[in-house]
């Protein structure tokens, strides 16, 4: 089923390693590109990100990527993957760098952390949240087939999702408050953990994603 893949690149952080872990799994083509054409001809569609919200959607904005993505969620209709910062650009706002528009395609908000944070045990929790943690999961979707709830995944980050819709949560975590791990709506689903970094889970969960023929 897999096609080809392109892995949206805005200029921000080292994207060969989403490329690489598809390869892996069994995409037959990969391109890490902002090609207009290149995209609009790719089977699915990756959408990353890593760094400071306000420089990503800058760059999002001048590459004309927030068109592009649309296009692909809306007319195209194929299947389309957001990882980390890339999740966090679809929400309404960001509070990150003294507050931030993004693209409002999924309603809500990211926030950041706060301090002083602890886990259940009441251990103080380091802001950013970086390493492994369970994430529950809230719904079912094609793309956790062959993982267990619970599974531990990879995570950097200082910001934290609130989907305004909690029908579209579809994975949770815990890290001093609750926060959206995972995104689910039609032909796209988002985490804010990195698959790529998840080893043996999120190499499944990349293999589910080029295998995934949403109902939509």
């Amino acid at each position: 089923m897999s096609g080809s893949v392109a892995v949206i690149d805005y200029g921000m952080g080292n994207l060969h390693s989403v490329a690489s872990a598809l390869a892996h799994v069994g995409a037959e083509r990969v391109v890490v590109t902002h090609d207009v054409e290149q995209i609009r001809a790719a089977d699915r569609v990756v959408f990353p990100g890593v760094g400071a919200i306000r420089d990503c959607m800058a760059e999002i904005r001048r590459l004309r990527c927030d068109e592009l993505l649309q296009v692909a969620l809306t007319e195209q209709h194929k299947p389309v993957l957001a990882i980390c910062v890339g999740m966090q650009a679809l929400m309404s706002h960001s509070e990150e760098n003294g507050g931030v528009d993004c693209l409002n395609v999924i309603p809500g908000t990211v926030r950041h952390f706060g301090q002083p944070l602890h886990d259940a045990e009441g251990q103080r929790l380091k802001v950013p949240h970086m390493g492994w943690s369970e994430v529950r999961r809230v719904s079912e979707h094609p793309l956790w087939n062959g993982i267990p709830d619970a599974t531990r995944f990879y995570f950097v980050h200082s910001y934290y999702v609130t989907a305004a819709d909690r029908s579209l949560v579809a994975g949770s975590v815990d890290y001093g408050v609750c926060a959206d791990a995972a995104l689910a709506r039609d032909n796209l689903f988002a985490t804010q953990f990195h698959p790529e970094k998840s080893h043996t889970a999120g190499l499944q969960l990349l293999r589910n994603f080029i295998n995934w023929t949403p109902s939509c």
